[in-house]
């Protein structure tokens, strides 16, 4: 059921995005992807950059004498990110893949599992912060439709700020205790049998939660050098399709659209959402439709270069015939096949 569920939101998605391309003349937006050429896959190739931050952010909350090398954790996030870009799991199947790999790197379940809730957590907070500073300069800059998308995004933050801050405040209360025997019911004790028991998991995250030097990296060196790092992907994108647009821009731009691709995180590689949030955006900032469509196609053209050898990765990890951890299920199981 799901599964139709996502092929039937998939190909809505699909739909969206050709309708939107054939609106916004796409004879001026494939010129300047060609005129462009080699620069798109340049600034595809950009994203090589904040990978690695992105890495070392996850890294520093993973505890123990088993954690991880930067080299694994680089692993971990490019297969993370390729599935779940690319494949219809509404962005969570990256992380039982995440979860897979570093079982199989040494990573005992508890630690593993809370590093990855803790990534989500603290990640959730960092985008929320970053979206805060794009909707700031919207407002700073703002013209009738950018006025209006400010304010819409604006209450849409006010409204997730809340749940953010429960989320955060519930750690000391067993949540995933409580949770996992929930869904033990449901899954006759499968839960279990994949990351171990669940205190486990919550003692991990009190312990990550307790280093507040470590939260206070993560939170304001790392995961900001990484969103600047990927807005960096999209000036430079921007400059070779022939829009010389500020560096604060392109921040705006990214952080806007990694905020309406979170929200609609059930679309399957965000079909459509996002060509229609470049194009909402992109026009708030004063470019055109072409141009947006064209920054849409770049971004496209980055999933490719970047998440298609992931998920050749992937696959030949899985197929690779190392030993597993008789807790780690294999991919078909944890539906993600």
């Amino acid at each position: 059921m799901m599964k139709q569920l996502s092929r039937l939101v998939a190909l809505a998605g699909l739909v969206v995005a050709v309708w939107l391309v054939i609106g916004s003349h796409p004879q001026a937006a494939f010129e300047s992807m060609r005129a462009a050429g080699g620069g798109l896959l340049i600034a595809a190739l950009a994203h090589l950059l904040p990978m690695p931050l992105n890495a070392r952010a996850w890294q520093i909350l993973m505890h123990g004498p088993r954690r991880p090398s930067l080299l694994k954790m680089l692993h971990c996030v490019w297969l993370r990110e390729a599935v779940n870009n690319m494949l219809p799991v509404a962005r969570v199947g990256g992380e039982l893949v995440s979860f897979r790999m570093l079982r199989r790197a040494g990573v005992r379940s508890g630690p593993a599992a809370a590093g990855i809730v803790a990534d989500l957590q603290l990640g959730l907070i960092s985008q929320l912060v970053f979206t805060m500073v794009g909707i700031g300069f919207l407002f700073e800059h703002a013209n009738s439709g950018s006025l209006r998308l400010a304010s819409e995004l604006a209450w849409g933050v006010a409204a997730l700020a809340p749940l953010l801050v429960l989320f955060a405040l519930v750690q000391h209360a067993r949540p995933f205790e409580r949770m996992s025997r929930i869904i033990n019911r449901v899954t006759s004790g499968k839960l279990t049998q994949i990351i171990g028991p669940s205190a486990r998991v919550d003692l991990s995250l009190r312990l990550i939660w307790r280093r507040r030097g470590v939260i206070l990296r993560y939170l304001f060196i790392w995961q900001p050098a990484q969103r600047i790092a990927t807005s960096f992907e999209i000036w430079l994108a921007l400059y070779f399709l022939g829009a010389h647009v500020s560096f604060w821009d392109a921040i705006v731009i990214e952080a806007l659209i990694e905020a309406i691709n979170s929200a609609a995180f059930f679309v399957p590689g965000g079909l459509g959402v996002q060509e229609g949030g470049f194009m909402l955006i992109g026009g708030a900032l004063g470019l055109d439709p072409s141009m947006c469509v064209a920054l849409a196609g770049a971004r496209r053209i980055r999933d490719l270069v970047m998440y298609l050898p992931g998920l050749v990765a992937w696959q030949l990890t899985e197929s690779s015939g190392r030993r597993d951890d008789p807790a780690v299920i294999p991919p078909r199981a944890a539906g993600i096949s």
